[in-house]
């Protein structure tokens, strides 16, 4: 089952369309901008919007090729997101730098998640999974998201950081800070200075980690990794506020959306949730096919370097450039049939969910393996979750985000 599409996508002329509306992802209803951006505006301009004018970059090719297209799209000038940081707020982190600096600095954490440690993590996650799955509530109603997503999520990021597991709340909060629209209502800050003050606290909690991991050997955990790294053990505070950010986000916001996505989607498509029960062994392509069906990353920002020629338009530098990538995973000239939620999809890995190019999140076999770990453990557990009623989702352009999903385990 798809989200209809909103009327006014089909009714709407094109030069009055603003894809950067938080309130599209929120209602699910963007889903038809994107199909008419496709076909008839790839490289689309809008002239005023609330973040400030704007081309949208919407058909997968597109987007891989301004992925690596680092001499033109930088994103070092504006950032990443189609909002821009106030000048005297700014948080500079390595996804918001361009090679070769960012290519050092992530070097530094890329060891954390390297093919050898993630099989050392895994009884680990696996033990955490089937002691939270074996905790929940049977016959009654509940939400997924605190007791399953955020909770998994968050003992992972606790275990990353080396972070006090009793406080691995703090972790989540400041991950919500981090990329709240601050026009929403339901958001923890309400302000850009209110946003910096909190995400100040983060860094301070963390610097007399960071600090602490400086003066010992070596450790197997980010903030020990950046406090040894000779990229990253002085960076300025401004910088070890963003990367802090960042690397909270990337292990939090997207592993957290895609498990409750996930489970969404099976409901949706009951089909392929007896396909699962009939073939567990579909899990890790399922798991693919979960990432690209959520996209929990909405969109990418370049800013141009120079002019670009692009669709027969000229792209001026300095103009912002949003590579959006709930538009590309949803594109049927590279991917078939990209409206239906198929488990057993052939080359369900090759969506645009963790970028391309050397921005790829450096997590994304992290998060491959906590949700292959969760699906492996829900299978042996329940024939079926029922999703009780409307997914609550975040009024975000940036982060496909699920607040809460009712659900009840029949048993």
């Amino acid at each position: 089952m798809n989200a209809v599409p909103d009327r006014r996508a089909l009714q709407l002329p094109l030069d009055r369309f603003d894809v950067s509306d938080p309130g599209l992802y929120q209602a699910q209803t963007y889903h038809g901008y994107f199909d008419r951006l496709r076909r008839e505006d790839p490289l689309h301009w809008c002239a005023e919007s609330r973040f400030g004018p704007y081309w949208s970059i919407t058909r997968y090719k597109d987007i891989m090729s301004t992925e690596v297209n680092h001499q033109v799209f930088s994103s070092e000038l504006g950032g990443i997101q189609v909002i821009d940081q106030p000048k005297d707020m700014t948080r500079p982190s390595f996804i918001r730098m361009d090679p070769p600096k960012h290519d050092e600095q992530r070097k530094v954490v890329q060891p954390i998640v390297a093919p050898g440690n993630l099989a050392n993590m895994e009884p680990l996650i696996r033990a955490r999974t089937q002691t939270v799955l074996d905790g929940l509530p049977r016959n009654v109603e509940f939400d997924w998201v605190e007791h399953v997503s955020i909770e998994l999520t968050t003992l992972m990021l606790a275990t990353l950081f080396d972070f006090p597991v009793e406080q691995r709340q703090k972790l989540t909060y400041w991950s919500d800070v981090a990329i709240a629209d601050i026009t929403d209502p339901d958001a923890p800050v309400q302000s850009e200075e209110a946003r910096f003050a909190e995400l100040k606290v983060m860094a301070e909690t963390m610097a007399g980690l960071f600090n602490d991991r400086k003066e010992r050997p070596p450790g197997f955990d980010l903030l020990s990794m950046l406090a040894h790294g000779a990229a990253t053990r002085d960076m300025p505070f401004r910088e070890f506020m963003g990367n802090l950010g960042l690397l909270i986000v990337g292990g939090n916001d997207t592993t957290r959306n895609s498990m409750s996505g996930g489970l969404l989607a099976l409901s949706q498509n009951p089909a392929e949730w007896d396909k699962l029960r009939a073939d567990p062994g579909l899990i890790p392509n399922m798991v693919s096919e979960m990432i690209r069906w959520v996209t929990p990353v909405i969109h990418m920002r370049r800013t141009a370097s120079r002019d670009f020629e692009l669709h027969g338009k000229t792209i001026r530098a300095g103009d912002k450039v949003v590579m959006w990538y709930v538009s590309g995973n949803r594109d049927p000239e590279a991917i078939e049939e990209p409206d239906r939620f198929i488990i057993d999809r052939p080359k369900a890995r090759q969506h645009l969910s963790f970028g391309f190019g050397v921005h790829r999140c450096v997590g994304n076999r992290l998060a491959e393996l906590q949700l292959r770990i969760l699906w492996e453990e829900v299978v042996a557990r329940f024939p079926r979750i029922e999703v009780l009623g409307e997914a609550k989702r975040t009024y975000s352009n940036f982060i496909h985000g699920i607040r809460s999903l009712p659900v009840r385990i029949p048993g």
